[in-house]
């Protein structure tokens, strides 16, 4: 089993049947899964810590039972300067909503507590992740007119938008990218 993708080591949470090229699966799902390791992930994960250089988690923030215990698990598991790579759906999205095992229905601010809010920490936890990228998809005729140009390229119009728009112009997915402080 290769464990790195370009000399660094990745590792997908929730990998179901997909995970990354020479990545390190891990899913609660015996059956059917592409998983190297068979782990609950709301528990903490059977690895030690600064293991990984990357860790993915697509749509799998959005099933578990503790948001907050769940990144602190992924924090203490990740290298300084790591990167997390977080894909979820919007809240606004049908998707969201239509899958009876999400528990957490969030948007494009819902991880800010996890960085520095007006130049100090936020006192709910002391964990940090920096964010570096943000990605909001739009279904496409928002994309097309510009309007997800727009919730993308202005954090003041994505707080407009989260704020007033979006039940009416609804989100799809977001793609985030955490750099792990320690």
């Amino acid at each position: 089993m290769n464990q790195s993708v370009a000399g660094k080591r990745v590792l997908e949470l929730g990998c179901g049947h997909v995970k990354a090229p020479g990545a390190i699966g891990v899913d609660s799902n015996i059956d059917a899964t592409a998983a190297d390791v068979i782990a609950d992930l709301n528990h903490p994960l059977p690895f030690a810590d600064d293991s990984f250089d990357k860790v993915r988690a697509i749509h799998l923030i959005e099933h578990l039972h503790d948001v907050m215990r769940a990144l602190a698990e992924i924090h203490r598991v990740t290298r300084p300067g790591g990167t997390l790579y977080l894909v979820t759906p919007h809240y606004t999205d049908f998707i969201s909503w239509c899958d009876p095992t999400h528990r957490w229905h969030l948007n494009s601010f819902s991880f800010r507590y996890f960085g520095p809010i007006h130049g100090e920490r936020h006192w709910y936890t002391r964990l940090e992740l920096r964010q570096r990228a943000l990605h909001v998809e739009m279904a496409r005729v928002w994309k097309y007119l510009g309007v997800q140009w727009f919730v993308n390229r202005f954090i003041w119009f994505r707080r407009f938008w989260e704020m007033y728009l979006c039940f009416i112009l609804r989100g799809k997915q977001m793609e985030f990218t955490f750099e792990i402080v320690k």
